[in-house]
């Protein structure tokens, strides 16, 4: 990333959001579900698995929770009378964690419990370094408690990961994006790697299903390497993308025989997950740049 491209990215939270979300809109399906069953079957029909996620992040109330709970009863029952093969992936801020630990535990079980009447599954996400201890916790109750359609969510970039690895079942393993302090996450691109690789090592040899998220071709590389070396059949592992970045990667690990499953978000809660997508991928901060100034001058 340039120094430029440092600095547009600080000041992404300035630019108008309907730059952001013109930006953003490869990244996420659209504002309802029609838009993300409308994505996950011509995902399916490409032969990728889907993971479809409500969008909301700034919930600030219980009602709003509330109603973020009851739009995945909605998606539930919509991929089973659509017959699409797809899971669904939750953020507990969205479901009141920080409003309330008991409200989203409430909310978070009765969803996991309505994807196991279905045959669903549930992947609890993983936000921000401050919501990691109460996630894992949750994640554990909800497995001990003999629910086992539930997995969790490990970030690479985070120094405690290699220790939280121990005895989680079925994980989805990312890089991280969520700024974070160097006293509690790796800041060097390096360092990250070779983070993300322990992990996955070590997941792979205690028998967890793995969800290799990344779209950084050398993790692509020793991910192959890995699941080649431990011999892993298709059903313990997948690769997984997000919507709209890779998707010619995405057609090659298909093709190869690997499972694939692409994240679909949608809803109109989209603003903090858009700047979180342009901040990954500075490249597109130069497409801010030229926007930003175009619209200045009257283009």
């Amino acid at each position: 990333m340039t120094l430029l491209d440092r600095a547009i990215v600080k000041l992404l939270p300035a630019v108008p959001r309907p730059v952001v979300q013109r930006l953003s809109s490869r990244y996420i399906a659209g504002p309802s579900l029609d838009d993300a069953v409308r994505v996950v079957r011509r995902l399916n029909a490409k032969g990728k698995l889907a993971t479809v996620d409500v969008l909301g992040e700034e919930v600030t109330s219980a009602d709003e929770a509330r109603a973020i709970a009851g739009q995945y009863h909605d998606v539930l029952a919509r991929l089973d009378e659509e017959e699409l093969d797809a899971t669904i992936s939750v953020k507990l801020t969205a479901l009141g964690l920080e409003l309330d630990l008991d409200l989203c535990r409430e909310h978070l079980e009765a969803v996991v419990v309505a994807a196991a009447s279905r045959g669903r599954f549930v992947r609890v996400d993983m936000e921000d370094s401050a919501t990691t201890s109460r996630t894992l916790a949750l994640h554990r109750e909800l497995r001990d408690s003999g629910h086992e359609n539930v997995g969790v969510v490990l970030q690479a970039y985070l120094r405690r990961s290699l220790a939280d690895v121990e005895g989680l079942e079925n994980v989805r393993l990312c890089k991280g994006i969520y700024v974070e302090p160097a006293e509690v996450a790796f800041h060097e691109a390096d360092a990250v790697r070779e983070s993300y690789v322990q992990c996955l090592e070590a997941l792979v040899a205690q028998g967890a299903y793995v969800g290799i998220a990344t779209h950084d071709e050398y993790l692509i590389g020793e991910a192959l390497r890995v699941v080649r070396e431990a011999a892993l059949a298709p059903d313990r592992y997948e690769f997984q993308m997000l919507l709209g970045v890779r998707p010619d990667r995405a057609d090659d690990l298909v093709a190869g025989g690997h499972p694939l499953r692409v994240y679909v978000p949608y809803g109109t809660h989209w603003y903090e997950y858009s700047v979180r997508r342009l901040q990954e991928n500075p490249k597109i901060a130069g497409y801010v740049a030229g926007d930003v100034v175009g619209r200045a001058f009257g283009r």
